[in-house]
């Protein structure tokens, strides 16, 4: 029987997740869960932006665990981990800090504009000074893939680099020392990138511009007709569909593509009031939200079943985190007790 490959991904612990989690990411998992053995990371060593409210990441970890089982993320067939009761994970990032050039890091785009708005925040936004962590997170995330020794990460779009700084790792690591680590191939979800409801680039919670995964159909209702629609039209005027984040929306969750098409078609010619847009969307976001809200339900009525899903996960990873790391100490040649 042939090995399943391995599939490492996950999330960083600061809220509830939205929709540009399922779209770009949580989809994704769900489809392959079943065909690759599976890890789902939350990945809390990874917050050190939320450093001075430890309360909201300790409390993030039970949200994502939650929105993970109402999107249908199988913890028996999957394993959901805990970054930070996996030890293996510093330890492995030590010994690769040991070989990744600073230069490497900030070449790093994602590194980059992270670094930049905590130093230059927003109006509105406090300034924050640099954490060390923020050097360390990327030698961490390049610990994470590689200690299961992944070979799949279904990432969003942002996350390219780092997928490629993982790839150059471990092509470092097993010319210099032993063949330990697969080079992982990147996967990008259906929907590269959702924007904001108020027609920013990126959905963020900071920006308070998301509809999450556990929200209601009233508060679905209230954020889409507070969704930004493009410039000011008549309620006949014609407009262009790339201008309306609406259309994108639809393109993402409507599974009725030909009405949507058809629906640009008016919209470019004759017109569409924003107002049928957003009644339809409302509509496709609650049919597909509805089962998410059952099974949440579900499991908030049964909260030892997650910790469970989280306890079984972490310690199957921590199988075979150890096994890795006794791989990597032999290819360093560090079992020091093992040579006398």
């Amino acid at each position: 029987m042939t090995e399943r490959k391995r599939i490492l991904t996950g999330i960083r612990p600061t809220g509830a997740l939205h929709l540009g989690h399922y779209a770009g990411a949580l989809e994704n998992w769900v489809r392959l869960q079943h065909d690759y053995e599976t890890y789902f990371l939350i990945a809390d060593y990874q917050v050190s932006d939320y450093a001075d409210d430890i309360k909201r990441v300790r409390d993030a970890v039970w949200e994502v665990a939650l929105d993970w089982l109402s999107v249908g993320l199988d913890p028996e067939g999957s394993s959901f981990v805990i970054e930070s009761l996996v030890p293996e994970h510093t330890e492995l990032a030590t010994w690769l800090g040991w070989f990744l050039p600073v230069a490497m890091l900030e070449r790093n785009p994602t590194l980059k504009a992270e670094m930049a708005a905590m130093e230059e925040p927003e109006e509105g936004q406090e300034r924050k000074p640099v954490p060390v962590a923020f050097y360390t997170y990327p030698v961490m995330q390049v610990s994470n893939i590689l200690l299961p020794r992944a070979h799949l990460v279904p990432v969003g779009e942002d996350q390219l680099p780092h997928i490629e700084l993982t790839r150059e790792t471990a092509r470092r690591f097993n010319h210099r020392f032993k063949e330990v680590f697969p080079e992982p191939e990147a996967l990008v979800g259906r929907v590269a990138r959702l924007v904001g409801t108020d027609g920013n680039a990126k959905m963020s919670k900071s920006r308070g511009n998301t509809i999450d995964l556990k929200d209601d159909a009233a508060t679905v209702s209230r954020k889409v007709k507070r969704m930004y629609a493009g410039p000011p039209r008549e309620l006949d005027e014609p407009g262009n569909v790339q201008d309306n984040p609406i259309f994108l929306y639809l393109d993402a969750f409507d599974p009725d593509t030909d009405a949507v098409a058809g629906l640009k078609d008016d919209y470019g010619k004759s017109g569409v009031p924003n107002k049928v847009l957003k009644d339809r969307l409302t509509q496709v976001l609650n049919d597909r939200l509805d089962p998410f809200r059952e099974r949440r339900a579900y499991y908030e009525a049964r909260m030892p079943l997650v910790r469970e899903s989280l306890e079984a996960g972490t310690n199957r990873m921590r199988i075979i985190a150890r096994e890795t790391m006794e791989m990597a100490r032999d290819a360093l040649d560090l079992n020091y007790l093992g040579k006398y």
